[in-house]
């Protein structure tokens, strides 16, 4: 039997991505048409016209990555860690870092703005899953196995928190425990962990009382609506608006410079105005089908390191789903993350892809070697 490169790729997982990610081209430019005019000249397109450009980018990169040996990321993890780690600190470099609706997240790069905290994220996930691959014979020892990797997620934690943006932090020191369990770490080693790591949360929010405020403007936005509260009431306006069957797409009401941020953090509520419950249950559907897929690829990969990889990979896109879906819904405190491959913005559209690219290319690793099992005297590539 000869090689097939169609039964070699997951290819339920990559269409699933890609429907999901131009059905988000869509809603970008729905959302953000009105928004787009107002602000630069007349111009409706401009924002799309970016998002275009960033996912014909993260599409080149993706079906480059999704063909790149996944364990070679493991010797560049160190590379990744350090990039990381430079970047965050180069926000705070004069002339470097922008500043955007009161937090400094963002480094201006000549004509281009990336968000380094996106890039974070996979860094942090691939070194975690090298580090604690190289420690499973001590993994059950706190000092010697499970703390060290963690203090330098704890330095990257800082950093971030200093831009300040706690969503993407605590995003992140999530994921770290995750893989850390992952790993066989004991529970009660991650559990003071948590509660350490809960307390310093706490104490931030406590710290500053318009920080507090805004944390818990959820539990009532009604009693700011012109203020703290106003997102979140917007964003109730045009699911009730929308209802089941949706005002039609194209026809929200919130998006006429009601909704702020109705094309990025809050392209959710956009989607359930105008498509309604039904937009809502086919943007779940294909997270399920993603996270499902992205559980499945880690419970049946072999190597440890790329296990621990996919694990972390579907782990993060899942907790940026559900922190956006709960501060879209007001379950959650609003803390500015992103819906994954929806809401508008480069950095987060691009680390997304070359994500999903890495855990695409760790399922056609399985195929092959059940293939092998299976079919021994068949010539596979490697």
């Amino acid at each position: 039997m000869k090689y097939s490169l169609k039964k070699d790729n997951d290819w339920i997982l990559i269409i699933t991505i890609f429907i999901l990610t131009i059905f988000g081209l869509l809603m970008v430019f729905s959302a953000s048409y009105v928004r787009s005019y107002a602000l630069f000249d007349g111009d409706p397109y401009h924002f799309i016209k970016r998002q275009f450009a960033w996912f014909a980018l993260a599409t080149i990169a993706f079906f480059i990555v999704m063909h790149f040996q996944y364990r070679f990321l493991q010797k560049l993890s160190p590379l990744f860690i350090l990039i990381s780690i430079l970047l965050l600190i180069l926000i705070k470099v004069p002339g470097f870092g922008e500043e955007i609706n009161g937090a400094e997240r963002w480094l201006s790069l000549g004509p281009l703005t990336i968000q380094p905290s996106e890039l974070v994220k996979i860094a942090v996930i691939i070194y975690l899953a090298q580090v604690y691959t190289s420690k499973q014979a001590y993994i059950n020892q706190f000092v010697r196995g499970v703390l060290p990797p963690l203090v330098l997620v704890g330095v990257i934690f800082s950093l971030i928190m200093l831009q300040p943006d706690l969503g993407t932090a605590t995003s992140i020191m999530m994921v770290a425990m995750l893989l850390a369990f992952f790993s066989g770490a004991r529970f009660i080693h991650l559990a003071g962990l948590v509660v350490v790591g809960g307390g310093v949360v706490t104490a931030y929010a406590f710290s500053e009382s318009y920080r507090l405020r805004r944390l818990i403007s959820y539990t009532d936005p009604f009693a700011d609506m012109g203020g703290q509260g106003l997102q979140l009431t917007q964003s109730y306006i045009a699911f009730a608006h929308g209802g089941v069957s949706g005002t039609g797409l194209g026809q929200s009401v919130q998006k006429l410079l009601y909704l702020p941020e109705a094309h990025t953090d809050f392209i959710l509520a956009i989607i359930g105005e105008e498509l309604g419950i039904f937009g809502i249950i086919f943007v779940f559907a294909c997270y399920i089908l993603i996270i499902f897929r992205g559980v499945t690829i880690g419970s049946r990969c072999k190597s440890p390191f790329g296990s621990l990889l996919a694990f972390g990979i579907t782990f993060q896109l899942a907790i940026q789903i559900v922190f956006n879906v709960g501060a879209v819904t007001g379950l959650l405190p609003i803390t500015g993350i992103t819906l994954p491959l929806l809401s508008n913005g480069g950095s987060s559209l691009l680390v997304t892809l070359v994500s999903l690219a890495i855990l695409a290319n760790i399922a056609r690793n399985n195929i092959r070697q059940q293939r092998m099992k299976e079919e021994p005297n068949e010539q596979v590539p490697a």
